[in-house]
């Protein structure tokens, strides 16, 4: 029989009179929640918020608009006034028609004695003189007293200070400019185990023959990191034809030449761009081997270049060595090598009309001074460029961050290119070294870590990342501030209505 109920356990029995359930308590507790909430969100936002400094884009748009004029002053020692004249209008024929080729040069031709000329790295003289064209420092022999002496020598002079087809274009084969270059000197055996392998070369004494001279007088535009290796299993990897007495290698193989998989060609850690230079050995049972043109004919030559990469020349020794290289031998493939740097860093060929007193090896001044001339107008058009796209893609992204260190870049750059302004008309190698560290700063702005990662994280993938996290949390705390909310306005409505 079941005891009788007392009157004690009635209030257990209604919900609303335990303390947990007591409205003043629950709407506590979902109000300290929301408190919590608000004073977290200054914290909030100081911790999340983006430092975005302002950048100067009247100023970069300023300069984009601004474009660099070198001048070029050519002195002809000569009295006779109408052959100056014809010069002059040869010249400037050249100029109108091939006006993309001068673009960003300022000429012009004056007929000076030679005491008078003055000096520098735009200041060129043409000196009267029988015989073939020849060029000494910044000095031009011609034979001025022929009949087609003014167009022939308008065509000389374009041919010297402009020798690329266009100054903005790049070439396919040029290896983008940098102010530091790792060179890379590899041996490399196809396979020393068949025997009669190349084992060392005496690479000290064709660098100092070869290379360094180069390098010196490439040294106001790079600097350069030399390494070298050898190794001695270095497989191909395609199989090269076979004719009657040689094995052959067609055009579309030289492409694909370098086995990266098998050859480790690179042993520095540093993030220098690295031209390679390469000196391949083939196997005892691949020689000779040699190179088909695009008809399927050998070529005379061995030695190719990978464009933007490197050199390699592939020596097929004439009888065993199974020791060192030969110092002939070395001779002839570090001259290749030495023709191969020219071609990646840009250094322009001479007229083939035009002699030098230097031979063909040596860098003149007049190629030195075309290739100072294109570093600096590519460096500025690189630059201006640079800094307008980084304008345009923080305007673009509004979360993107602009810290102190990417706008002192961006004003490092525009100052670097008032200074290559200012300086153009006093010296070239200034001019460029300006232009250079404007290239530079604008990269290093472009490509710093703060703002290339926002580049492809928008702003939609961090509400596609939050929402689910926070959604679940605050959707539950805004329900039941809604219900207590109407709760507590019926209950007031309620007690106005007895009242």
């Amino acid at each position: 029989m079941d005891s009788p109920s007392t009157n004690n356990d009635a209030p257990l029995r209604d919900p609303s009179k335990l303390f947990f359930q007591k409205d003043s308590l629950r709407r506590s507790i979902v109000a300290s929640y929301w408190i919590l909430i608000l004073l977290a969100l200054p914290l909030w936002w100081y911790t999340t918020s983006i430092e975005r400094l302002s950048l100067p884009s009247n100023r970069i748009q300023q300069q984009a608009r601004n474009r660099l004029q070198l001048p070029i002053t050519i002195c002809i020692e000569s009295n006779d006034a109408g052959l100056i004249r014809q010069a002059d209008q040869e010249l400037s024929n050249r100029i109108t028609q091939y006006r993309q080729r001068w673009k960003g040069l300022d000429v012009r031709v004056v007929a000076v004695a030679a005491s008078s000329c003055g000096s520098g790295s735009d200041v060129y003289m043409v000196t009267p003189k029988s015989g073939s064209p020849t060029i000494e420092k910044r000095t031009l022999f011609f034979p001025l007293d022929e009949a087609r002496a003014p167009s022939r020598l308008a065509d000389t002079l374009t041919s010297l200070l402009v020798p690329y087809t266009d100054l903005s274009d790049l070439e396919h084969r040029v290896a983008q400019y940098s102010p530091r270059y790792r060179l890379a000197f590899s041996l490399l055996n196809e396979d020393a185990t068949a025997g009669d392998a190349v084992l060392g070369w005496n690479i000290q004494q064709a660098l100092k023959s070869y290379v360094n001279p180069v390098l010196r007088r490439l040294g106001p535009l790079h600097n350069f990191t030399i390494e070298s290796q050898v190794q001695f299993h270095a497989p191909l990897g395609f199989t090269p034809w076979q004719l009657e007495s040689v094995y052959a290698i067609n055009p579309a193989d030289l492409t694909v030449f370098v086995n990266s998989a098998d050859w480790t060609l690179s042993s520095s850690s540093s993030n220098d761009p690295v031209l390679h230079f390469i000196l391949f050995i083939p196997s005892a049972q691949r020689r000779p081997l040699r190179i088909l043109d695009n008809d399927e004919t050998l070529t005379q030559s061995n030695a190719f270049i990978l464009p933007q990469w490197g050199g390699i020349v592939i020596f097929n020794p004439e009888k065993p060595i199974n020791g060192d290289l030969p110092l002939k031998d070395l001779n002839v493939v570090f001259s290749s090598f030495a023709r191969q740097m020219h071609g990646l860093l840009g250094v322009p060929q001479l007229p083939s009309d035009v002699g030098h007193s230097g031979g063909a090896s040596v860098i003149s001044d007049w190629q030195l001074d075309a290739l100072l001339r294109r570093r600096t107008l590519e460096n500025e058009a690189a630059s201006q460029d640079t800094l307008l796209s980084i304008i345009k893609l923080v305007d673009k992204i509004e979360n993107m961050p602009v810290k102190e260190d990417v706008r002192g870049d961006v004003e490092g750059a525009l100052n670097a290119l008032t200074k290559m302004r200012d300086s153009s008309g006093k010296s070239l190698k200034e001019t460029f070294t300006h232009s250079a560290q404007s290239f530079g700063l604008a990269s290093r702005a472009f490509f710093s870590p703060g703002m290339i990662a926002l580049l492809y994280f928008p702003a939609e993938h961090t509400y596609a990342v939050y929402t689910p996290l926070f959604a679940s949390t605050v959707i539950p705390l805004f329900v039941a501030a809604l219900r207590e909310t109407k709760a507590w306005r019926r209950e007031r409505h309620a007690a106005s209505a007895t009242t």
